[in-house]
C-alpha cells in the first residue's frame, strides 16, 4: 500500500465537472493498494499518514503532524501509484490490486482516518477525477506500509 502525500494550502477532486471533494490546509493523500495489501497494512499507513511530521513548527522545522496543526485530509484513490516503471517506456500494472480489493482497501484506509476524528473528504473510487492544489513548500512524501 503506497500513500502519496502533499502538504496543501487548500486542494479539491472534481467528477463531470463537479466538486466532490475540498479542503483547507491538510494533506491530500493519493493511495495505491497493490495486490498483497491487507487491512493490517491500511492501519500502519494510517497511522504513519496522520502522525508524519511534515508541518513546521514554531521555529520553521518539520515537527508537527496534520492533527497537530488542526489539518485536513483529502483522500484520493490512485492505482497508477502500483505501477511498475523499472523496464520499457510503459508501465505495468501486474502489482496493483484487482478494483473489489482496492476498494475494500480504500473505504477500510478512509474509514480508519475518519475513526481518528479527522475533518476529511474523498475522492470516487474508480472514477476519472481531476484534482486541484496548492501545494504548500512544495512538501510532497511517498509512504509505505
Amino acid at each position: 500500500m503506497i500513500a502519496l502525500i502533499q502538504r496543501v494550502r487548500q486542494a479539491h477532486v472534481e467528477v463531470d465537472q463537479e466538486t466532490i471533494g475540498s479542503i483547507q490546509q491538510g494533506l491530500l493523500v493519493f493511495l495505491g493498494v497493490e495486490k498483497n495489501d491487507t487491512l493490517e497494512q491500511a492501519q500502519k499507513l494510517v497511522h504513519k499518514v496522520l502522525h508524519y511530521r511534515v508541518f513546521e513548527d514554531e521555529q520553521g522545522k518539520m515537527n508537527q503532524n496534520v492533527q497537530q496543526v488542526q489539518g485536513q485530509l483529502l483522500i484520493v484513490s490512485q492505482f497508477t501509484l502500483a505501477a511498475d516503471t523499472q523496464k520499457g517506456l510503459r508501465p505495468s500494472f501486474s502489482q496493483a490490486a484487482p478494483p473489489e480489493q482496492a476498494q475494500h482497501l480504500y473505504q477500510e484506509f478512509v474509514r480508519l482516518c475518519s475513526d481518528q476524528k479527522i475533518d476529511l473528504a474523498t475522492g470516487a473510487f474508480g472514477a476519472d477525477m481531476q484534482v486541484h492544489l496548492v501545494n504548500d513548500g512544495p512538501v510532497t512524501f511517498s509512504l509505505t506500509a
